[in-house]
């Protein structure tokens, strides 16, 4: 049963969520603050954690920053609408999907399904190695693992997902549209801002701040390709 730490101020929303997950068949712990959340999430041990940004005390950015520098649990975070300052921030500072409030329980159920689903079923790509190198950058595509220069890189669900989407196939461009469908599964016209936010982070970690890029390029007008150096 995945678990599902739920960080909403609001009691009534936070009861409605919580019922909502619960049927859908998730184990949900609920808390009203960020402090709380905080300490929930070294005790509960959830899958995901769904993240209100207005919280009282403790902002919700920093409460993801800080559940971001702890663990590689994946984040959803729920904005209000009209907040997209707020939402391009929460997804720069390491949340992996976002629903807009109020949200549907089906929409938020298969969010969060969509982002468990992203490390068991990792994008291998057809007749690819085991392990391979590019560069200072190595990629263990069965073990999920990654290393720059030797050291491994923590990445987040969807910051995995995406280099081993864009890898797979060197070279190759990928549109954001495409890179949606593969990596967070969004099959409509989703926002574009996630693979956005996420390349940015990716880029980070991979000791490509600011505009450079060593692995993963920008093709203007078209999307993202991986080249190996």
């Amino acid at each position: 049963m995945p678990r599902i730490l739920l960080i909403e101020d609001d009691a009534a929303v936070r009861q409605g969520v919580r019922l909502a997950l619960r049927h859908q068949g998730h184990d949900v712990c609920a808390a009203a603050t960020g402090e709380e959340g905080l300490e929930q999430l070294g005790a509960f041990r959830p899958d995901v954690v769904v993240l209100d940004l207005m919280l009282p005390g403790l902002p919700g950015l920093d409460v993801c920053r800080r559940i971001r520098d702890r663990e590689q649990v994946g984040i959803i975070m729920m904005t209000a609408k009209g907040d997209s300052v707020d939402m391009i921030v929460g997804l720069e500072a390491g949340a992996d999907d976002y629903v807009v409030k109020p949200v549907q329980a089906r929409v938020l159920d298969a969010r969060i399904r969509a982002l468990l689903r992203r490390l068991d079923a990792p994008h291998t790509g057809a007749a690819r190695p085991r392990a391979e190198t590019h560069g200072e950058l190595g990629i263990d595509r069965t073990g999920l693992r990654v290393t720059h220069r030797g050291h491994p890189v923590d990445l987040a669900p969807s910051e995995l997902r995406l280099l081993l989407a864009l890898s797979a196939s060197p070279g190759q461009v990928l549109s954001r549209q495409q890179l949606l469908e593969a990596v967070w599964e969004h099959s409509y016209h989703g926002d574009i801002r996630l693979v956005d936010a996420c390349v940015k982070r990716l880029r980070g970690k991979l000791g490509e701040p600011g505009g450079t890029s060593r692995y993963v390029h920008t093709v203007r007008g078209f999307g993202y390709c991986f080249r190996s150096p």
